[in-house]
């Protein structure tokens, strides 16, 4: 049985489809979720797709938190469902409490867009199976509000329990903390990451490699092991 992947659209939402086409270059079925409706479809998994949802008022990402969807997905992601937020869904899942810490303002001011440099830091979590711990790969990044903040006591546990995902390389794009690009909760089956793994599916197009695609087969076997 195929596995099925939903992905949420929100008012706002930029990379859907291209989440979408991700998730079918890997496998799975990539199953359309409307922001208004809290059926989930029976989905065995959930992503939450880069864009500027809402606009990025009030703050990015605090508005979609309330979204009939995220009902669902705050309730179904406490129970072991497998959730991904990638840039704006980063965010999401921080206003919604299933990631620690916040997203601010990047630090220069200014919208960024470039291929980033990562290292892979926890290849263990549902979505990072398929890298190596160590293992440094390159990630489409374009955001605004891409800072990734916490507390001192909240970062020493990130690190200490070895929840950060993804660290930036050689350069700082918007003034992190700890060059943190990624982390996961406690029970690893929700991430997020600011870099866009879903535009480096294919060599044609994006950063001309491949290095996205182990987000979506690293589900999908985790889906199909399960």
């Amino acid at each position: 049985m195929t596995a099925r992947i939903g992905v949420v659209t929100f008012p706002g939402s930029l990379d859907d489809r291209d989440t979408q086409r991700a998730i079918r270059l890997a496998g799975a079925e990539p199953v359309a979720l409307w922001h208004k409706d809290k059926d989930l479809g029976q989905v065995d998994a959930v992503v939450l797709p880069g864009g500027f949802s809402y606009g990025d008022y009030l703050r990015a990402g605090a508005i979609s938190r309330f979204s009939p969807v995220m009902e669902s997905v705050i309730e179904q992601a406490k129970g072991g469902l497998p959730v991904l937020g990638i840039c704006n869904g980063f965010q999401v899942l921080t206003e919604a409490h299933l990631l620690p810490g916040a997203m601010l303002g990047n630090d220069h001011l200014h919208f960024i867009c470039r291929d980033q440099k990562l290292r892979v830091e926890n290849a263990t979590t549902a979505w990072t199976g398929d890298f190596r711990s160590g293992q440094e790969i390159h990630i489409p990044l374009k955001n605004m509000d891409g800072r990734y903040v916490a507390d001192e006591y909240t970062l020493d546990k990130l690190e200490a329990e070895g929840r950060v995902v993804f660290r930036y390389l050689d350069f700082n794009p918007n003034g992190s903390l700890r060059d943190i690009a990624g982390i996961t909760n406690e029970a690893g089956n929700v991430v997020g990451l600011m870099p866009h793994p879903e535009h480096a599916v294919e060599s044609l197009i994006g950063t001309g490699r491949t290095d996205g695609l182990p987000f979506f087969t690293s589900i999908l076997k985790k889906l199909v092991n399960a």
